[in-house]
This record gives structure tokens, C-alpha cells and sequence, in this order.
């Protein structure tokens, strides 16, 4: 038995070598199948739905889009819902997730992120007739999220105790409560609450606070290096040749915020 522990521990160490080796080769893998398999939102416009063609549109899909084109690969766009979207890469059913993922600490222990793209600013939204202008003011109300969201996060951690977060699986359920009434507060992204708008034009969100100015980054696996580089270059050059600020404006009608587009990491 003495002699047989060295030889385990040397197939252990080398069976390690190997998966952190094969953890570490995304990008060939991509480049050998020339195909990237991107996560992307499909009940999150503008970041990302289906239109009347039944094809995914909106900001992320062109991002998506643009990464492939610069990687030299065509892209088979995923779709992901906000609570399953790490577990997608986790999993490897997607290479990287570009579905409006904010960086945060508890996120940044399992996956990494790409330079921002974009901007996402994450904030409470409501009735005119709900007087709320900061997290005290939520105790004893009902706020609507999607579950797993970055609104979802923050406001579980700044929300009083007397709140009650009413959680949805996706945007489409946590928008239909609004609409129908069963909610009267929602935390979401800015822009998500002005296309909430439109199907509630009888009764619009009104800003009530910003939670957190936040932005969008692409997410990948740890350990990808190599990957990680390439998305970093790709989105670098987008912004160097104005490609990305045309598709923010194009979206969400706004340009990429200066700092943003001069910061390259």
C-alpha cells in the first residue's frame, strides 16, 4: 500500500493538471469548432426579445453579434433567463453570457467578466400615487423583481425587514404584475421600466430612486485567459471605431457614457 499512495497522488495531481489545462482552452475550442455559443436575454428589452420575425433583437444580441464577428466565428445566440444565466456557463451550455450581467463580489467568486459595454443603471420604479424616494420607504410595500437580478440582490440587502420582495422567474412575469396591478413598485433596470411604459401607458413607472448606477459586462468561466483577452479586444475596438456607442444609441438612446468609452479593461 506504501507503494501504491505515491502513484495515486501523482495520478491526482496530473488529473488536476489536465481539467485546469481543459478549463483553460475555451477560445481553442471556439476557434476549432468556429462557432461561440453566447447567452443572451430574450424577455429583456431593449438588451434583448423576440420580434414579430420570431428572431432575438436588441442591444446584447448586437453585442453578441459583434464579439463573434471580431473573433472570426459565427455565433449561435442562447437564450437565458436572469436566474439561470451563470449556471449556463457552469454548466458550458454557453461560452460566455452577454444578458445585461452586472459585476458584484458574490458573482465575481465564480465567474469572470469581461470591460464594460454598457450602461445599466438598476433602480425602483412605481404608481405615481406610491410616495417612495429611498429604501426606508419600502417598509410595508410589495416590490416586484425577477429573480436572480442584481435589483433582486440589492434590494434583499437594503430593503426594511417589513418589505416584501415578491419574487418572478423572468421579466415578463415580474412586467405582467405590474401591468395587471398586482405589484405596484418594481426594481429594474432603467431602461426595462421606459419599455415598461409602453404597456402601461394608463399607468407609467415613475423613477422613485436609483439603487445602484451599474453597467453590463460579458461573462465568461474563470480561468479563460486567453478567452477573456479576445472579448476584451474585441469590445476595445468597438469602442475605439464608435461601433458600440451606434448600438447603445440605437437602443437605448443614449450614448456610451465618455468614461466608459475610454476605459479598456
Amino acid at each position: 500500500m506504501k507503494s501504491v499512495k505515491p502513484v495515486l497522488v501523482l495520478a491526482l495531481g496530473l488529473m488536476s493538471a489536465v481539467s485546469a489545462q481543459s478549463r483553460a482552452d475555451a477560445l481553442a475550442d471556439i476557434q476549432k469548432a468556429g462557432v461561440v455559443r453566447i447567452g443572451v436575454p430574450q424577455d429583456f428589452a431593449p438588451f434583448g426579445s423576440v420580434n414579430t420575425d420570431l428572431q432575438l433583437q436588441g442591444l446584447d444580441i448586437d453585442v453578441a453579434k459583434l464579439i463573434a464577428k471580431n473573433m472570426g466565428v459565427k455565433v449561435q445566440l442562447v437564450p437565458v433567463a436572469s436566474a439561470n444565466r451563470i449556471a449556463y456557463l457552469q454548466t458550458h451550455k454557453a461560452d460566455l453570457v452577454i444578458s445585461t450581467l452586472g459585476k458584484s463580489p458574490e458573482r465575481e467568486k465564480v465567474i469572470d467578466f469581461s470591460q464594460a459595454y454598457a450602461p445599466y443603471n438598476n433602480s425602483v420604479f412605481g404608481v405615481a400615487s406610491v410616495p417612495v424616494s429611498g429604501p426606508a420607504d419600502l417598509a410595508g410595500k410589495v416590490v416586484g423583481v425577477a429573480r436572480g437580478t442584481f435589483q433582486d440582490i440589492q434590494l434583499t440587502e437594503t430593503a426594511p425587514k417589513t418589505a416584501t420582495i415578491k419574487r418572478y422567474e423572468d421579466n415578463n412575469a415580474m412586467i405582467s404584475a405590474y401591468v395587471s396591478g398586482q405589484v405596484q413598485l418594481v426594481g429594474t433596470g432603467d431602461f426595462v421600466a421606459y419599455a415598461l411604459a409602453e404597456k402601461a401607458p394608463g399607468n407609467k413607472p415613475v423613477l422613485k430612486y436609483i439603487i445602484h448606477e451599474s453597467s453590463c459586462s460579458v461573462g465568461l468561466n474563470k480561468n479563460e485567459a486567453a478567452l477573456l483577452a479576445k472579448v476584451n479586444d474585441a469590445i476595445t475596438a468597438a469602442k475605439k471605431s464608435g461601433e458600440l456607442n451606434t448600438i447603445v444609441k440605437k437602443w437605448l438612446n443614449v450614448p456610451l457614457p465618455q468614461k466608459m468609452a475610454t476605459t479598456f479593461q
